[in-house]
């Protein structure tokens, strides 16, 4: 239990590190996107907060598996070289057995990060489409004062007055099927509802021209809906329902393959963790940063390579060969030593 404990505030150790350092770096490059939107549209610092939210889980999704995985070898690589395994080692326990203490740690990490992919992902990235789409049409109703030739939807827009988005004097024009539309309305308001626009129009008048009638309404409440067109968001219900639709129509299948094989990614990679951590430290250089790094940028080809063109095959294909390929590996070194 004491041995146990021990391992595990080792790979705390540098497991935290390593972990911080890429999720700082990694929040970094998308809060660089996230600001580049400020040329479309504006947002203000708690809209900011809130699209950072939303990549929280893609952030620890891109780094938690790596992160983990080389903290799992440098641990190891570090007992090595201190000579704390063969001290292990000579009480009986073997790779395998440091293999099993790791493994529920590891299990759990990786059902982790299946939640997050697999889950959070899809929702936070419907979420962000949701909010840029509804500040994009929130954009597309920044109708000024006194200035001709604005236009609201398929209408022409003349306001007299304009504050917080309540407007006076307002005036809209169209011609639509050889027929001119033309509407008169001392006030109108801008209406948000769950994230639906529509301008509500009052007191007013509308007219309806044409080459042999003019036809004139008088109204006291008007709304103009789907002024500008929606767009092609797609509500999102059950994480289920989600990935059983996309799977149906044959779309993002490479999206899912790639979400669940990184997430075991730690899990199948647990004999390179032996593999690499293992050396003797008076005949063998430490290499396992080098070897981690390598193996790492070699399945993450590796997954796209294949993914790409077997789908959902590539679920069970994959781990097969990664964990056949890495017990091989690790039998032809490690296993004859120790």
């Amino acid at each position: 239990m004491k041995l146990k404990q021990y391992l595990y505030s080792q790979l705390a150790i540098t497991f935290f590190p390593i972990f911080l350092g890429l999720y700082f770096i990694t929040s970094i490059v998308f809060l660089v996107k996230i600001a580049s939107l400020t040329s479309i549209i504006t947002i203000n610092f708690f809209e900011l907060f809130t699209l950072y939210t939303y990549v929280i889980p893609q952030i620890v999704f891109y780094t938690m598996p790596i992160s983990f995985f080389i903290a799992l070898v440098l641990t190891l690589s570090k007992l090595a070289s201190e000579y704390e395994l063969t001290v292990i080692t000579s009480f009986g326990l073997n790779p395998i057995k440091i293999l099993k203490i790791f493994f529920p740690i590891t299990l759990l990490l990786s059902i982790t990060l299946l939640v997050v992919s697999v889950g959070l992902i899809p929702k936070t990235k419907f979420l962000t489409k949701q909010f840029l789409d509804l500040k994009k049409k929130e954009a597309n109703f920044n109708i000024k004062a006194s200035q001709f030739g604005q236009k609201f939807g398929d209408w022409l827009i003349y306001i007299s007055e304009e504050q917080d988005r309540a407007y006076s004097g307002v005036k809209l024009f169209k011609t639509e099927n050889e027929k001119d539309q033309f509407i008169l309305s001392q006030s109108a308001v801008l209406n948000n509802d769950k994230g639906e626009l529509s301008f509500k129009l009052k007191e007013g008048k509308a007219f309806f021209i044409n080459d042999e009638e003019l036809n004139q309404v008088n109204f006291e409440s008007m709304h103009i809906n789907d002024s500008i067109a929606d767009s092609k968001l797609e509500n999102f219900s059950t994480v289920y329902d989600y990935w059983k639709l996309q799977i149906k129509r044959g779309t993002n299948i490479d999206d899912l393959t790639f979400f669940i094989l990184t997430s075991i990614f730690p899990l199948i990679s647990l004999f390179l963790v032996i593999t690499f951590g293992y050396f003797n430290p008076r005949y063998e250089k430490n290499r396992a940063v080098a070897y981690s790094l390598i193996s790492v940028v070699f399945y993450y080809i590796l997954v796209k390579s294949i993914s790409d063109k077997i789908f959902l095959h590539a679920l069970y294909i994959i781990p097969i060969i990664w964990v056949f390929s890495t017990y091989i590996l690790y039998s032809k070194t490690i296993k004859k030593e120790y």
